[in-house]
C-alpha cells in the first residue's frame, strides 16, 4: 500500500511536471511577440523610390525578393526556387519563382511583379533615389543618362513563373546584389488599385509577400506593428506572432525601455552604451558601415575645393569622438569602404584594411592647406561660413557639436552652424544644396567595396555632395565592364577607385560603426548581417 502511494505520487509529480512544461510552452507560443526600435521615423514603404534604414529595416522583415541572406550572409533562394548560374558568358539569368508564393491579400506572386516594380524604379516620374544600383543590368546606364526608356530595362516577364534578367556585362555580385530592398518584388494590381503616388505611404497601402505584413501605421506614427502573413510560403518556419517598432531617438530613453522590459533589442550609443559595456546583456554587432561627411562640392559651394576639404579632415580628432563621443565600440575611419564588408581574393586581406590610409590629426598641415585653399578659392578675406547638417538623433547632435567645436578651434577665419532636422527636412536641405557638410552613412547592401565606390559616380543620384571626378569615373567604367570578368583586374581597379577617393578627399570619413545592442536573453534565431539589414522573421522567444 505505502509503495502504491509512493508510485501514484510519483505520476503526480510526473504529471504535474508535463502540465507545467506544457504551460510554459503554451505561455511562451503566446508570448511570441518582441519589440524593436527604430532610430527615425518611418516615411514609406515603397521599395521603389526610397533608402532609409527604417524602410530597409521594415521591408527585410515583410517583404522577399528573388533571395534572402542566411546566417553566413551568402543568398539563399526565397521567391526564386534556386539559386541560378547565369548563361550567356555570364550575362543572363532565368529565375523560375514558387507556385506557392503569394502577397498577403491572397494575390500569386508572379513574375511580372518584379519586372513592374524594378522598371518603377527607374521610372523617372516615379522620383526614385537608388538608380545608380541598377548599373550593369541591360540599359541601366543609358536610361540614367536620359538616353533611352526605363521600359528597355534588361528584366521580362516570359510567363507568370519565369523571370528573364539581362546585363550589359558579367556582375560577379549579380546574386549578392538582388538581396538588396530596392530588388523587390511589386504587386502591380495593388499599387495601381490604392494609386502609385499612394502606395507604400500606410498600412493600408502597402501588401507584403513575405514573413510579415505592417499594421497599425498611418503613415506618421512613430510606433506601428508587424503581424504574421498567413499566406507566406514558409510560415512554417516563422515563430514569432508580432513585432512592435518604436522610433527611439535617445540612447538613455533605448536603454530605460529595455530595463523596463518594454524592447527587447535596443540600439545604445555615447554615454549610455559606455556605461554599459560590461553588461551581460550587450551584444556587439559588427558592420560593414561607415559614418562620413558629405561635402558640398559645386561651384561655388565654400569647401568646392580640395585643399580646403583636406584641412577639414585633418582637425577632427577621430580616436577622441570614437572613444568619448560615441563609446560603443564605433572605430576611426581610415577609408569609405569599412573592414569586414568584403576580402579581396587576389591578396586575401581585408579590402578596407589594404586600402586604408592614416587618418590622424594635423593641424598645422591642416592651416597650410587652410590658408592655401582659401587663396585659390578667393576667401582669404572673409570668414569663411560653414553649416553642418545632420538626422536629429542625439549621437548626430552629439558628432555634430564635436565637429563644430574641431573646426572652430584649430581653423582660423571660419565659423560654423549646425541644423539637426528630422530625415523627411534632411532631405530636402541636401536636395536644396543647403549645407557645406552633411553628417551621412553608407551602409553596405551586399558585400562588394564597389557597393560603396559606386555612390560617388558623377551623376549618381545618392551622390548629394556632387563630387565629380574624371578619374575615378573612368575607374568605376573599368570596374563595371572590362574588369569585370578578370578578378585580377577588376579588384586592382577598385583599390585604384579607393585611392583617389582618399587623394581628392570626395568626402571626409569619420568612423565605423559597431552597434551596441541590449538584447533580450530569451531572444533567438536573429540574423545580425554584417552587410545589409537585421532580419528578425526566423526570431523566437525561449
Amino acid at each position: 500500500m505505502k509503495r502504491s502511494i509512493i508510485i501514484l505520487s510519483g505520476l503526480t509529480i510526473l504529471l504535474g511536471g508535463l502540465l507545467a512544461g506544457c504551460g510554459q510552452q503554451k505561455q511562451t507560443a503566446q508570448k511570441q511577440k518582441i519589440t524593436l526600435m527604430q532610430t527615425t521615423e518611418l516615411t514609406s514603404l515603397d521599395s521603389t523610390n526610397q533608402a532609409t534604414l527604417p524602410e530597409f529595416n521594415t521591408l527585410t522583415n515583410t517583404t522577399e525578393g528573388l533571395y534572402r541572406l542566411n546566417k553566413n550572409d551568402q543568398p539563399i533562394p526565397a521567391m526564386a526556387t534556386k539559386i541560378v548560374k547565369p548563361t550567356a558568358n555570364g550575362t543572363q539569368y532565368l529565375f523560375k519563382i514558387r507556385r506557392n508564393a503569394k502577397w498577403s491579400n491572397g494575390d500569386p506572386v508572379t513574375a511580372s511583379d518584379f519586372e513592374y516594380a524594378w522598371k518603377r524604379a527607374m521610372n523617372p516620374a516615379n522620383n526614385p533615389v537608388y538608380t545608380y544600383i541598377f548599373s550593369g543590368i541591360k540599359n541601366a546606364d543609358a536610361i540614367n543618362a536620359g538616353k533611352k526608356s526605363y521600359q528597355t530595362l534588361g528584366i521580362k516577364a516570359l510567363n507568370k513563373r519565369t523571370l528573364q534578367i539581362t546585363l550589359d556585362h558579367p556582375m560577379p555580385y549579380f546574386n549578392k546584389l538582388v538581396t538588396v530592398p530596392v530588388f523587390l518584388p511589386q504587386n502591380e494590381s495593388f499599387v495601381k488599385q490604392v494609386g502609385v503616388k499612394k502606395y507604400g505611404s500606410s498600412a493600408k497601402t502597402t501588401v507584403s509577400n513575405g514573413a510579415f505584413k505592417v499594421s497599425h501605421w498611418n503613415g506618421t506614427n512613430d510606433s506601428y506593428r508587424l503581424v504574421r502573413n498567413n499566406y507566406y510560403w514558409d510560415k512554417k518556419t516563422i515563430h514569432l506572432k508580432q513585432i512592435n517598432y518604436l522610433t527611439v531617438k535617445d540612447s538613455n530613453t533605448a536603454h530605460n525601455l529595455f530595463a523596463s522590459n518594454k524592447l527587447d533589442d535596443a540600439t545604445i550609443t555615447g554615454v549610455t552604451a559606455k556605461e554599459l559595456q560590461n553588461n551581460a546583456d550587450l551584444k556587439h554587432v559588427a558592420k560593414a558601415w561607415t559614418y562620413y561627411l558629405q561635402v558640398n562640392q559645386k561651384n561655388g559651394a565654400p569647401l568646392a575645393n580640395q585643399k580646403l576639404r583636406q584641412a577639414i579632415s585633418l582637425v577632427i580628432d577621430r580616436k577622441t569622438l570614437t572613444k568619448n563621443v560615441l563609446a560603443d565600440g564605433s572605430q576611426p575611419a581610415t577609408s569609405f569602404v569599412s573592414p569586414g564588408t568584403a576580402t579581396d581574393p587576389t591578396t586575401g586581406k581585408d579590402f578596407s584594411r589594404e586600402t586604408s590610409t592614416t587618418l590622424g590629426t594635423n593641424t598645422k598641415k591642416a592651416k597650410q592647406l587652410w590658408q592655401a585653399g582659401l587663396a585659390e578659392s578667393n576667401q582669404s578675406n572673409q570668414t569663411v561660413q560653414l553649416s553642418i547638417i545632420g538626422d536629429d538623433q542625439d549621437v548626430t547632435k552629439n558628432v555634430s557639436q564635436y565637429l563644430q567645436q574641431q573646426i572652430e578651434q584649430k581653423l582660423p577665419n571660419v565659423k560654423v552652424s549646425i541644423k539637426n532636422v528630422p530625415d523627411e527636412a534632411l532631405h530636402s536641405l541636401k536636395a536644396d544644396n543647403k549645407f557645406a557638410l552633411s553628417q551621412w552613412y553608407w551602409l553596405a547592401d551586399f558585400s562588394d567595396p564597389i557597393n560603396y565606390l559606386g555612390v560617388l559616380a558623377t551623376n549618381n543620384s545618392l551622390n548629394s555632395g556632387h563630387y565629380s571626378d574624371t578619374q575615378f569615373d573612368q575607374l568605376m567604367d573599368k570596374a563595371n565592364s572590362a574588369a569585370a570578368n578578370n578578378q585580377q583586374v577588376y579588384w586592382q581597379t577598385l583599390r585604384q577607385a579607393e585611392a583617389r577617393i582618399q587623394q581628392t578627399s570626395a568626402i571626409i570619413p569619420l568612423y565605423y560603426v559597431r552597434e551596441s545592442h541590449l538584447v533580450n536573453p530569451k531572444l533567438h534565431g536573429v540574423l545580425y548581417h554584417q552587410a545589409g539589414e537585421h532580419d528578425y522573421t526566423r526570431a523566437y522567444l525561449k
